[in-house]
């Protein structure tokens, strides 16, 4: 969706840095939306996610998975209920390799509902036919900024405060055309993603900032923070073999707004009160691992290695293992190390 180019010529630790410790500024390339309207939308998805959608007021949003009726994870993405009157419309955000799954998923059970679905990010009395084209402000100092160039600059009202799981659609002063910023709820930092169809504005922003205090970052940088953030990601640490409760991501579950398919295997997990295995962060002593890598104890099976980054000298991974052994604490090994379970560190300064 987006053409500005992520360049910088930081290491990785000033990367880093910046992100953790004032504002970071990156494109959004690999995101995409599915819009779903209709009178019976909200009873509909209510039905087909995690979290509860009926209960989002206009202009929130909550993250989500969605399941198989075996309890198995198909898919993760964040869902806004759109800012403007009733009927409810909402946008599902997702990763970009995840839509069409997404979509084929939901749309094969929309039988006799009065839904539909929609590919692409859209705003009631935006006419454009183009693309949006996305940016991102992360890091303690994301929110100062977007204030400054919004508020100040472009006179644009409704942006204080932008709690996390908001979508705020911006019409007024400068801006022709719509912008939409969005919150995403399951970030670890303040994070600001701000779409809009004007090319010449995005770019304009984009330079402004750079101008600013914020600081452009990589993707490899992007990835190092996910791992140090312990933010696990859809086809590499959760798959269509996981369950929600193992993936430690309780913020994407509701376990009292009714019934949704796939949710009589969580019920029954969540009333037993436990899973077999956890998502965790570890600290790797010893070389990279090929991933995915098998964990073990005393060995016999104990898990897998999913994502791993060396970060300021540390090897820091992602994965699974067995709960028993993490709560007694037995060794964990992999071909070519240990692996240490390990508390994520603080994110900002």
């Amino acid at each position: 969706m987006g053409t500005i180019p992520a360049t910088t010529s930081k290491s990785l630790t000033e990367e880093l840095a910046a992100i953790r410790t004032s504002a970071a500024i990156y494109p959004l390339t690999s995101r995409a939306f599915l819009r779903i309207t209709g009178p019976d939308a909200t009873r509909w998805l209510n039905g087909m996610v995690t979290n509860n959608i009926a209960a989002l007021a206009p202009g929130e949003g909550n993250y989500n998975f969605l399941l198989n009726s075996q309890g198995r994870i198909q898919g993760d993405c964040t869902i806004y209920r759109e800012p403007g009157a009733p009927p409810a419309t909402y946008l599902l955000e997702t990763d970009a390799s995840q839509i069409e799954t997404i979509h084929s998923h939901l749309d094969k059970f929309i039988i006799m509902d009065d839904v539909e679905l929609t590919h692409g990010l859209n705003v009631e009395g935006n006419k454009t036919e183009n693309s949006p084209q996305g940016l991102a402000l992360a890091g303690p100092g994301a929110a100062e900024l977007v204030g400054k160039f919004f508020i100040d600059h472009y006179e644009i009202a409704h942006l204080k405060p932008l709690p996390s799981g908001t979508m705020t659609p911006a019409r007024e002063g400068e801006f022709h055309s719509n912008v939409v910023i969005l919150t995403p709820v399951d970030a670890s930092i303040p994070t600001y993603e701000i779409w809009c169809w004007n090319r010449s504005i995005i770019k304009d922003l984009y330079r402004k900032f750079e101008s600013s205090e914020a600081n452009t970052i990589s993707p490899q940088a992007l990835e190092a923070f996910r791992i140090l953030s312990a933010v696990p990601k859809f086809g590499v640490d959760i798959t269509e073999k996981i369950l929600p409760q193992e993936t430690a991501q309780t913020h994407a579950l509701h376990f009292s707004k009714g019934c949704y398919l796939g949710q009589e295997i969580v019920e029954r997990i969540h009333s037993r009160g436990q899973v077999h295995r956890t998502f965790t962060q570890f600290t790797l002593t010893g070389e990279m691992p090929t991933l995915p890598a098998a964990l073990e104890s005393s060995g016999k099976p104990a898990g897998e290695l999913t994502s791993a980054a060396l970060i300021d000298g540390t090897l820091y991974a992602l994965g699974y293992a067995r709960r028993e052994l993490l709560e007694t604490h037995q060794p964990l090994t992999y071909s070519g190390g240990v692996a240490t379970p390990s508390e994520p560190p603080k994110l900002t300064t």
